[in-house]
């Protein structure tokens, strides 16, 4: 709603929230990056009056800073220094006392993470955070931190397209009873149809510059999307409730979290709950599929995930 997927509505942004806590959609997922910070002050608005509604998860760990020449960059900073005074500025922007679920959204390699979890367990003993989280975080730094403090649950893409976590991540995860917070489930809209080619997208849309969707990357990666479509017509649901249906197939212990600025798309993903997959459907989508071709991010991305 406020970063990386082209312009939004703030207004619609706002019903959008207050439609998906009407239907019982209480976890809500934001960062300090986003914006940044304009989409923890969105919710912060949103939420006035509603506070007690909601689950609020937001992450901190990326920082910006202005270089000698007067650019601005991205830096990840999970120093214990960096945990306080980010907390202190999310809670200020969500206008609330506490934050439900705090994680680290990159994991920074020069801080040990015994450090960074240290730091966070601090703010749970404060009460300004019931429970602790990673993003994008490999399994030994997974069991490292749970041996601080434990940690409810890791955020990571996981999709139909970015299964990658299944050979490491959620075997740990399964194992130290951790939850899976599933981001990009629609693999940022591909596999819901919004769009066939990044030309379709806003210039600002950083989607643009994904790797899955650039050449020949996006002329095979194709083949999941008409499969994805052409399964979904046969069930007589549309491609997005059938790639969420499936997250949702892979466990009770993954929760989704699609993505939309609009209402008329949080209602189509919220219907995905009453999607039933058979076993064949399952089968034929882990038969048929093909793995997508390109990196999740550029090259730079990469270097931040699954440290």
């Amino acid at each position: 709603m406020s970063a990386f997927y082209g312009t939004a509505d703030q207004e619609e942004s706002v019903r959008t929230l207050h439609r998906a806590l009407e239907l019982g959609c209480t976890f809500l997922d934001t960062a300090e990056m986003y914006g940044p910070y304009t989409n923890e002050e969105l919710l912060g608005k949103a939420l006035l009056g509603k506070r007690h509604q909601a689950v609020i998860a937001t992450k901190f760990g990326i920082r910006a800073e202005t270089t000698a020449n007067g650019q601005v960059r991205r830096v990840v900073d999970g120093t214990p220094e960096n945990v306080r005074r980010s907390v202190e500025g999310s809670l200020k922007r969500l206008r609330t006392d506490f934050i439900d679920l705090y994680y680290q959204h990159r994991i920074d390699p020069n801080v040990p993470i015994e450090e960074t979890v240290g730091a966070l367990s601090d703010l749970v003993k404060e009460g300004k955070v019931r429970y602790l989280g990673l993003s994008e975080a490999g399994a030994e730094t997974i069991r490292r931190a749970q041996r601080v403090h434990p940690i409810a649950a890791v955020q990571s893409e996981y999709s139909l397209w970015s299964r990658d976590i299944e050979a490491a991540v959620i075997p740990t995860l399964r194992e130290l009873g951790i939850g899976l917070v599933a981001y990009s489930p629609l693999g940022r809209g591909f596999l819901s149809g919004r769009f066939h080619s990044p030309d379709e997208l806003d210039a600002q849309d950083f989607r643009r510059l994904q790797p899955r969707l650039i050449g020949d990357n996006l002329t095979q990666n194709q083949r999941i999307a008409d499969l994805v479509r052409t399964l979904a017509d046969r069930k007589g649901i549309s491609m997005g409730q059938l790639s969420l249906a499936w997250v949702l197939a892979q466990g009770a212990d993954i929760v989704p979290i699609p993505g939309t600025k609009r209402r008329v798309y949080l209602e189509e993903n919220w219907q995905a709950l009453d999607v039933a997959l058979t076993r064949d459907d399952i089968d034929q989508l882990q038969r048929d599929l093909p793995p997508a071709v390109g990196d999740r991010y550029d090259s730079n991305g990469m270097t931040t995930i699954y440290r």
